[in-house]
């Protein structure tokens, strides 16, 4: 290859790149900027009324940002904070912000109460009242797959909100049937068990 061929070559290689590069800076100042303010610069959110997303799967997220965007997940906390938030958003954008969180390192789980916690683990791995199992679809560790969340790590408070939520049927998103068959035979102490054991992990 000539220098001239490589040179053009390599021009060509760089203009190509460049939008993908310009997007996922974007999307990291955005994160660190704006939305850092809720969720922390690295999603490491340290108040339990809003979520974890470091390290949360990327079709989730990508999927609960375009709800928000369509006012399709119509819950009170995502009214009042994620309808406008997300509204401008379009999917490049999004895939870029999803990329970003996945990448980051998932925060430690948090000690729980032990009984509290083995309670919770028995409900998360068996289910209730006949219910399929949590872990069935969240997985062993609660580390989720694709559209599934990953719940490790999470806040238990913020989990207990969701899943009253889901109970309630004012959560309704792409998730939301199969939350609200399993969320409606459970008890708010169950959840708080649950939400205890998947904190701690």
């Amino acid at each position: 290859m000539t220098a001239k061929l490589m040179a053009l070559s390599i021009l060509t290689l760089s203009c190509v790149a460049a939008p993908a590069f310009a997007q996922d800076a974007d999307a990291r100042k955005l994160a660190t900027q704006v939305c850092s303010s809720c969720h922390g610069p690295r999603g490491e959110s340290i108040s339990s009324a809003f979520p974890r997303l470091a390290g949360q799967q990327a079709d989730y997220l990508e999927g609960q940002l375009r709800a928000f965007r369509d006012r399709t997940r119509a819950d009170p906390m995502a009214q009042a904070y994620m309808w406008g938030m997300a509204s401008q958003l379009d999917d490049a954008t999004i895939r870029s912000l999803a990329a970003y969180y996945t990448s980051q390192k998932p925060v430690h789980a948090k000690a729980a109460d032990p009984k509290l916690a083995q309670q919770g683990k028995s409900i998360y791995e068996a289910g209730v009242a006949g219910g399929q199992a949590c872990v069935t679809c969240h997985g062993k560790d609660g580390q989720g797959n694709g559209a599934i969340p990953r719940l490790a790590g999470q806040h238990p408070e913020y989990l207990v909100k969701q899943l009253v939520l889901f109970k309630s049927t004012l959560r309704a998103d792409s998730n939301a049937p199969i939350m609200h068959k399993i969320s409606a035979g459970m008890s708010f102490d169950q959840m708080e068990a649950v939400a205890a054991h998947l904190g701690s992990l």
